[in-house]
């Protein structure tokens, strides 16, 4: 078997406001915007990962009150968003931090051998950009 990522999924509350920062200050682009009465579809990815995609969507399948669970979870930072990996983590931290987003952990050398940072999207998922160790 061989499998591939194809799409993952980061549920927004705002689509617009998510779309800004995903594509304007990480840099993705937009590939796809579909709407259906109150609810978006926002697909986003990365130009150097054609067949990966990021959905940015309003829409959860289930009753209010699984909105907010969810809501819940993701104000507690419980759920984790996107994993992101760049060539120049200082500069793409400058970036994102001139974007006003709200910084979770600045750039940081993890025990696990990478060099992170940590930010919330305007929603509140974590998103986590890493730059690998030098071979």
């Amino acid at each position: 078997m061989n499998l591939t990522l194809s799409t993952c999924f980061v549920l927004v509350h705002d689509p617009d406001r998510a779309l800004a920062f995903y594509r304007d200050t990480l840099g993705l682009e937009l590939r796809n915007d579909v709407a259906r009465e109150d609810f978006r579809w926002i697909t986003v990815g990365a130009a150097s990962q054609p067949g990966v995609a990021i959905v940015l969507t309003n829409y959860l399948n289930g009753s209010p009150a699984d909105g907010d669970a969810l809501a819940a979870l993701v104000a507690k930072g419980a759920l984790n968003g996107v994993h992101f990996r760049t060539d120049d983590l200082d500069a793409t931290f400058e970036t994102v931090h001139a974007s006003g987003a709200e910084i979770v952990q600045e750039p940081t050398e993890q025990p696990w051998g990478t060099r992170d940072f940590a930010v919330r999207d305007p929603s509140g998922n974590l998103v986590r950009i890493d730059q690998p160790p030098a071979a």
